[in-house]
């Protein structure tokens, strides 16, 4: 189908113009913003035939028989690429505010990259088999390479180096061998209902592949094929709102997904996964103690995510109808409510260009559109209503007692009083604590307020209007 296509050539496109309008700031950001509403508007339109339970595909060619570059959109690649394409919209706009608000070098080169990831993660989305999964997968490592290593300095070229070098190697040591291994065994890597592997592969067999690809997805974050997340913190906050909300961490728990459901199938994924909750368990555990534990508050953040990653990780795994469809909506929750507190830390520095938790106090009384958004994304990351986090964690709650895995229940509850304990004293510094800093300032840009506002009223409005992310989530299968 010819949408596909289109959706897939707006960010491609929009890179190379992105380049050639280098000498006119205003005309590049104008193609950013309105390739972004485009390449929304084409999803959206896709949407209608997948709800339909019509799943458009187009095959882009064929590397030698049985092996295709193919491109299918299903109810899971429709939320990511719904989730992807809106939320580039709102960067966009975020963007305009913070690059010139902080007199960033190389903005072209910012933008362009920015638009290449968004292709790559579109084409993570709309893949219809493993071989082309992987190749916009791996693309999305080097197109965000440049944004890690934006600033240029000694430790922005450590930090994309630790990114580059933990997510290739993962994904070459154990992700490409395992699709290898997948292709001999089932003699096909298209996507199935049911799974490509059930009733070919061998039990030995499918533990093997299961753990090369739980770690050979690098982006999922699991411990500890982990430390790329923190160590790409050095990017600009755009870059880290890119990679922990709108395509990077996405592309690798909705691959995670996409594995378990349609390449093991629930029967198989149930045995030869496993394991695989006690390692979520862990790391959603371990990173919520390194987050309650730091004072930067991008680093808080960082560990935030790779907790939260692991919930859709551990969801998924438990292979129970109601947990997937609660990993499902998380993948959107987070998106959601992360961006905005990512936007919110890129407010406060922008404009009081504070850093820590402990340089908070009483900021929010002058930024008081920041905090409120700042909390309202902390209620989600919680699991607190009225927030979108709430409704992805109550149908994780009911699938785990659906399957009475009570691992999962004592990990999501634990770890709900901990994230509550390193979110919290953040509001309560921002708003009831004496002020620290005597020096007059306000919000940050009108551009970036705006943004975190939107995404914040996004994070809202999941919870009291699901109906389109919960009806795709129920068709994952």
């Amino acid at each position: 189908m010819t949408a596909l296509l289109y959706a897939l050539l707006v960010p491609a496109v929009a890179a190379l113009l992105i380049a050639a309008s280098h000498r006119r700031p205003n005309l590049r950001e104008a193609v950013t913003l309105a390739s972004a509403a485009l390449l929304f508007a084409l999803v959206l339109a896709l949407s209608r035939d997948v709800l339909d339970g019509r799943y458009p595909a187009l095959v882009l060619g064929e590397i030698m028989p049985g092996l295709e570059l193919k491109l299918e959109l299903e109810p899971l690649g429709l939320l990511f690429a719904l989730v992807a394409s809106g939320l580039w919209l709102v960067s966009g706009i975020y963007s305009i505010g913070y690059m010139r608000g902080n007199d960033e070098a190389h903005q072209t080169r910012f933008y362009a990259c920015f638009a290449a990831a968004i292709c790559a993660a579109i084409g993570v989305a709309f893949a219809g088999n493993l071989l082309t999964l992987y190749l916009f997968y791996e693309a999305l490592t080097f197109v965000t390479y440049p944004l890690v290593a934006h600033h240029g300095d000694d430790k922005a070229r450590s930090g994309a180096r630790t990114y580059l070098a933990l997510l290739l190697l993962s994904s070459m040591l154990f992700l490409l061998p395992a699709i290898t291994i997948t292709w001999l065994v089932a003699d096909t890597i298209d996507f199935t209902v049911g799974g490509i592997l059930n009733g070919k592969a061998s039990t030995g067999t499918a533990l093997a592949l299961a753990f090369l690809y739980a770690f050979g997805i690098g982006k999922a974050a699991l411990m500890p094929i982990h430390r790329w997340l923190p160590a790409a913190m050095v990017a600009p906050t755009p870059v880290s709102a890119l990679l922990h909300a709108v395509a990077v961490v996405k592309a690798g728990v909705f691959s995670i997904v996409k594995v378990l459901v349609y390449v093991f199938g629930v029967e198989l994924g149930a045995q030869a996964f496993a394991w695989l909750p006690w390692v979520a368990g862990f790391t959603i555990i371990a990173a919520s103690i390194v987050a309650l534990r730091a004072d930067n508050l991008k680093r808080r953040l960082a560990y935030s995510t790779v907790s939260q990653l692991s919930y859709v990780v551990l969801a998924a795994a438990i292979l129970a109808p109601l947990s997937i469809v609660g990993a499902v909506l998380h993948i959107a929750a987070h998106a959601f409510g992360k961006i905005t507190l990512f936007f919110a830390a890129g407010a406060i520095y922008t404009a009081a260009h504070k850093t820590e938790v402990s340089q908070l106090d009483g900021l929010g009384r002058r930024m008081p559109w920041t905090f409120a958004a700042f909390g309202i994304g902390a209620l989600s990351m919680i699991g607190l209503p009225p927030a979108a986090g709430f409704v992805s964690k109550w149908f994780m709650v009911i699938g785990a007692l659906e399957a009475q895995h009570w691992l999962a229940l004592g990990v999501i509850a634990a770890s709900t009083l901990l994230n509550a304990g390193y979110f919290v004293p953040v509001v309560y510094r921002a708003f009831l604590a004496p002020a620290r800093d005597t020096a007059m300032h306000g919000e940050a840009p009108w551009t970036m307020v705006v943004a975190l506002v939107a995404t914040a009223g996004l994070t809202l409005s999941m919870f009291f209007l699901a109906d389109l992310p919960l009806g795709l989530a129920e068709r994952v299968r």
